[in-house]
Parts: C-alpha cells; structure tokens; sequence
C-alpha cells in the first residue's frame, strides 16, 4: 500500500462511505431528499416538474424520459429533486437537452418486496433518481436543445438500423457489445448467457475500451501522428463513445482506466493497473456513492482486481510467473486469470443472484479470447454499413459465426446438472471469512516468489484454504420450518421450507406482475439456497395462482434455470380446463411428474407432513375457486392453513376436517365471501397472512373480513403492507418477519 497510496485512499474513502451508511446517512442507500419534501409529496402525488431531457428511450407501447436537473414546482417555488424518470401519457418528439415542464403522478422509487428481488431503489438512486413521473403530460417546451447531445443520440439510433440490416438476428447481441443497448435482447438469451457465465461480454467494458481505443491509439500513431496527437484524439473519440453508450459503471470505469493509460503513455510515464483502478473508483464514488452497493459496480471492480491482483499470485504458486511458454502453460494461465475473476467476485455474485456459473470458468477461456472479434466484426458492420449494407453483411459474418458457437455453448451449459452452483444469499459474516480465506491466499502468492518456497506445498494448501471458502459460503442447514408468503402483488404465492432441506411451493401466481417466475420467484429461491422443489402445488388454475409457476416450468424445460421440481400436484378434478392442460404439458417437458390430488392424500417429508383437505374426489372443477386444493400442514405441534380462493361455501364443507392452526394463508386474498365467522371460531388461527396487491380493483381486503379474523384472534399480516411475511417454528414456538421491516 505504501507504494499505491491511491489504493490505500480508495480503501479508506470506501471505508467512510460505509460508516455514514452504518450512521443512518443516506449517502449510499435510501433518500437523500429532505424529510419535509417527501412528506408532501405522499401527501400531493400530482405534482408539477421541470427539468432537463437527458435521454428519450421509446417501446412499441410507451415512452420515457430521463429528466435531470429536474424541479418540483413546490408552493410556487422551484424546489430540487436531482433526476427523474417520466414516464409520458402519450408519445412525443423530446430532443436531448429541451427543457421541460410536465404534470403527473409523482411516486418514490420502490424498493425490493421480497428476498433476492431486484433492487430498482438502489440502481436508480445511482442515477440521482428518486421519483418516478407517471402518466405524465407536457405542459411546456422550449424550442432549444441540445443539438450535440442529440446528435450522439441520433447516431446510436442509426448505428442500431444498420446492426438490424446487417446483422440479423443477432442484432440485439451486437447492439449490446457495441452500443451498449439490451432494450432488445430477450429473456431467453439473458439468461442462457447469465447461466454460462458469459453475460459481462454484453456489457462496455474494459476489454471493450482495450480494443478500440488502443486500436485507434496504434493506427492513428502508424500513420505518423506521433503520441501526443494519436492519444489526445484516442482519448476524445472514447470519451464520446462512453458517453454514446450510456455512462454505465462499467463503461465509465473502462473509460476513465483507458484515460489513464494514454494519458501515462503521452507523459512517459509508467501505468499501473490497481492505481488506476483506485482512482477511477475514487472519482465514480465521488459522483455517486450509491454505486458502493451496486452489483454493476462491485463486479466491474472485483474482476479488474481479480485481474491484477489474484491471477498473478495464482500464477505464482502454479510457478506460471514467468513468461508461458507452449501452449499447455498458456492454457493454464488463461484457466487461473478466469479463476481468478470468478474467486474475487463470488460473495459478489452470489449476493446479488443467489447462485454463480460454474461453466463460466470454463467458456470464458473460449469467450474472453475471441469477443475481440465480435466486437470488432460489430464495429465493421456499422461503419461499412452505413455506406453499403451488402459490405456491413460481409464485416458482420465473423462476429455472427461466433454467436451462433456462443448460443450453442450456452444451450450445451444449460443442460448440465451443475451448470450454476445455487448457494444462495450469503450473510455478511460468511463474506468477510471468505475474503480473509482468499487474502491468505494471495499472501501465500507473495511467498511463493522467494526462491527457497516450496511451491507444491503452497498450491496444495491453497486448494484446500479455497475449499474451506467455499463451504464458508454455503448455506448452513436451518432448524426450523420457514413458510414464507411472497408479495406477488394481486395473487398467491407461498413457499415452505424445511429443516431437512425439503421444499415446497404453494401456487405461485398474479394478475397485476408479469414475468413473476423470472422477477420474483427465481430470485427468492436462488437467494436461499434453494435447487430443487420437491413438490409444486396448485390450489387452482386462475392466473393468479399459476401465471409464475407456468413460467418457471418453461424455464426447467429450456433449460434456462438449473432449479428443478420433483412434483407438480394439481387438483384431481374430472375435467380438465385450458390452463389445466397448459399446465401438465410444461410439466410433461420440464421432466416433473403430474400427480393429481385429492382429499385424504398425504405428503410427507422428514417431520413435515401436507395433508390434501380438499377437493373430494369426482369433481369436475366447474367452480374452480370452490372446488380448489386445500392444504394442511403439520410439523410438531404446528399447524399451518392454506385455501387458496375458497369461499363460504366449501368452507362449511370442510368443518369435520378442521383443526385448530396456528397459521393460516387467508383464501381468496381477504374477500368478504371467505374466511366466514364459523370457519374462523373452528381453526382459531394466531397468525393470518392476506396476500393481494394496495392498487387491486376487488377491494380486497374486505373489512369485513378483516373484522372477523381480529375478533378470532388473529393477527392479521398483509403482503401490500410488509412485503414477504415469514412464519418461522420450531414446532412449538412461532414468529413473524416481515421483508419490508428488515
């Protein structure tokens, strides 16, 4: 440290970040704003705003505008909110630059609402956006902008319609790698690459700048410009290429590194990586420092650091610290540098996605060698495009020949069992052991330089201290019953978890929140450690039970996820409805056996036992509210409740099976027509969870209902309110979280 002071800076700058954020600033996380604004703006959401176009991103259905320098319009004075995000009624031309006056809906950047979930809070606070403006209207425009700005945006739009013409296909991967925009990149592909450990190649990045900038840099100096010229020009030319793409962490770090390295080269002097590394974190933090606790920001860092600072010491007690020589030490090199990145950044990883690609370690040494080429193919294909698109076709064929092995790898990846390690969120203590494991071992790289070190002993030490790591990391087996009820907006979703490692879901659907298996249901079992279901249960075939649960069997069936199901336990009517049948055939491909469920049925596992109350066999599943899968749980001298959307009706026709619980999921989202006063007196539930969305039209819940669970003695959790309710037992004793609370 004493010979980087920069890095013994950025250390102590990221330490006091951390301390204000453990103070109760909010300086890294949450609000900055003034309390007295906030307040009034829950108390008036429609607002006035004026502000400055940065960028005007447009889908086929809407269209937003981030707004910075923005104002709130506040008792006739002009009061600043830093950025906004306005998301506009209807579409309009709105060049970079324009100022704007707006009205609309002005609503606080929600935070995660259930374990593993995105955080959209803190990935917009990075932004200095802390409000959204919906439904918003243009009241005022100036006719000046930004013609510059503009410009950069214009050219990024056209260099897009070039990638389509020319390109294909694989025009939303080339978009990504050269423009930094994956608008247009589907589901599908997000995720084969993320399970294949590939998916930094779509981001700017470091290697991106490398290639370009240094290219330009070596072209311009061979025609004869000298230094000085050919690296002020390099350094112009990148920094409007950053600021065409988008600014993102990661392309501001590459670019303001790249800087650095010109910059040493024009002066003469000698570049070193962890000290430009320090100070391009330094100047990030300083801009914003919520990127701290960014996932973009931690793993761009951590794998330049896993570059510089852990492949070396890897190399040198692999004795790899000379000059490789054949391409056995080559390979081997290459194997430990992508070691190397994987080692630094999983607590990263895993933090934020729960699970970490074991293929990646692997392909990367395929990816990282050749994406040179599709980027540089990416890059061909716009600037002879623009001129002849049959010549941009023809720069494109490299770079589209390896996508296609790209996809293909992937596919193969997804296949295998152990694609991805799900190990689930890790607590903060299991992440400083693992970085105290790993610090060892680069200590044990510095003494493997000493000529008398005996290396051998060294590497196989370090194998084992890095196992050690890794069980660190682990989830540690819970004894206790967890029954978690997720906040799924407008629908049911519950998952039990169980000492013995076992696993079920209770439905899992909505009709207010697309693409709920990717967003919501993923996330929560990746951050627990959870790999495999051991039985999925469907109380009946509404959306709002299924619409997840749908979705996360196409994914086993594409092999988009290495989470897997044993079971999927459907209501054993007589007749089958549509979403009934889509339902068996998912399961059908996704390899999970159909069991069709009905009164008296049993499940059991370990000390738990999932005993079928309802629906009677013979019925048809006309009514499918009514006729719906009612299940107990028992686990010692706990007893939990689950009805899915039963009313009144079925609820008299279960009373002789009934027993007092302890824990019971309300049906039908608290509706006045379930959870009857005599039903209630007969279980006597303590704790019962309503799940449903604050913004649904049913006007759930009823009061109704809940007045009669409080006179029953219950106390009575709402998901719209805490976010994920988790009832935890022992078997004998019970408590509460709540997500929102945490």
């Amino acid at each position: 440290m004493g010979r980087r002071p920069m890095c013994l800076l950025c250390l102590l700058f990221m330490a006091f970040l951390c301390l204000t954020d453990w103070l109760g600033m909010p300086l890294i996380k949450g609000n900055p704003l003034p309390d007295r604004l906030k307040s009034w703006v829950s108390r008036h959401p429609e607002a006035s705003v004026c502000g400055e176009v940065e960028r005007c991103t447009e889908t086929e259905f809407s269209q937003s505008i981030y707004l910075k320098q923005a104002c709130l319009i506040y008792k006739s004075e002009k009061v600043s909110i830093e950025n906004v995000r306005v998301f506009l009624k209807t579409k309009e031309r709105v060049p970079a630059g324009t100022l704007l006056v707006l009205s609309g809906t002005l609503q606080e950047v929600e935070g995660p609402r259930n374990p593993g979930e995105f955080d959209s809070r803190q990935y917009y606070a990075c932004r200095h956006i802390y409000y959204f403006l919906k439904k918003a209207v243009i009241i005022k425009k100036s006719n000046n902008y930004s013609g510059y700005g503009q410009f950069l945006l214009d050219m990024q739009e056209k260099f897009a319609r070039v990638l389509e013409q020319t390109t294909g296909e694989h025009a939303p991967v080339f978009s990504a790698v050269v423009l930094g925009d994956k608008s247009g990149l589907d589901t599908e592909t997000k995720m084969r690459y993320q399970m294949a450990g590939i998916i930094h190649m779509l981001a700017i990045s470091g290697l991106h700048i490398s290639v370009l900038g240094m290219g330009l840099y070596q072209i311009l100096k061979r025609v004869g410009l000298g230094i000085w010229p050919s690296g002020m020009i390099s350094l112009v030319i990148m920094l409007q290429y950053g600021m065409m793409t988008g600014g993102s962490v990661s392309t501001m770090r590459a670019v303001c590194m790249f800087l650095l390295s010109v910059g040493a080269k024009i002066l003469g002097r000698i570049y070193d990586m962890m000290t430009a590394l320090s100070v391009a974190a330094i100047l990030i933090l300083l801009e914003s420092p919520a990127y701290l606790y960014s996932s973009s920001f931690l793993l761009s860092f951590g794998a330049v650091l896993g570059i510089g600072a852990a492949a070396p010491a890897l190399c040198t007690i692999a004795g790899l610290d000379r000059v490789a020589k054949g391409a056995g030490e080559k390979l081997l090199k290459a194997f430990l540098s992508s070691f190397a990145v994987q080692a630094v950044t999983l607590p990263v990883v895993l933090t934020f996605y729960g699970e970490v690609s074991v293929a990646g370690i692997l392909l990367n040494l395929i990816v990282l060698p050749t994406v040179g080429v599709v980027l540089a193919s990416g890059v061909g294909a716009v600037l002879t495009g623009i001129f002849c698109i049959s010549a941009g076709r023809a720069a494109a064929l490299p770079g589209r020949a390896l996508l296609i092995l790209y996809g293909k790898l992937c596919e193969l990846a997804g296949r295998i069992p152990f694609c991805t390690w799900i190990g689930g969120q890790p607590k903060w203590w299991q992440v400083m052991a693992f970085y105290s494991v790993l610090g060892i071992i680069l200590a044990l790289g510095y003494l493997a330089r000493k000529k008398d070190s005996k290396r051998k002993l060294l590497a196989l030490g370090s194998v084992f201290l890095f196992a050690g790591g890794i069980l660190l990391l682990a989830p540690f087996p819970s004894k206790e019953l967890r029954v978690t009820c997720l906040d799924v907006g407008q629908g049911d979703g519950c998952v039990i978890e169980l000492p013995e490692g076992y696993c079920f879901l209770i439905d899992g659907g909505s009709s207010n929140k697309a693409a709920l298996g990717q967003y919501q249901l993923l996330p929560y079992l990746k951050s627990r450690g959870i790999s495999y279901l051991d039985g999925i249960l469907i109380s009946h075939t509404d959306e709002d039970h299924i619409s997840g649960v749908r979705e996360l069997l196409e994914f086993m069936g594409k092999g988009l996820t290495t989470v897997r199901a044993g079971a999927l336990i459907l209501p054993g009517w007589t007749e089958k409805p549509q979403a009934y049948m889509e339902l068996e055939k998912a399961a059908e491909k996704a390899g999970v056996k159909v069991i069709p469920g009905n009164t008296g049925d049993i499940f059991q596992a370990g000390e738990v036992k999932l005993t079928l109350l309802a629906p009677e066999k013979g019925q048809k599943g006309g009514d499918v509210n009514e006729e719906g899968m009612v299940v107990q749980l028992d686990y010692g001298e706990f007893q939990g409740l689950f009805t899915g959307d039963i009313g009144e009706k079925s609820e008299k026709l279960l009373m002789e099976r009934l027993v007092d619980v302890d824990f019971l999921k309300v049906g039908h989202h608290g509706s006045r027509y379930s959870s009857s006063t005599a039903f209630l007196e007969k279980i006597k539930p303590e704790t019962a969870v309503i799940s449903c969305s604050s913004t649904n039209t049913y006007g759930h819940p009823s009061d109704e209902t809940i007045n009669r669970l409080e006179d029953a003695g219950a106390k009575v959790e709402y998901t719209m309110k805490s976010g994920a309710v988790t009832v935890i037992t022992d078997g004998k004793r019970m408590r509460v979280e709540r997500f929102k609370q945490k």
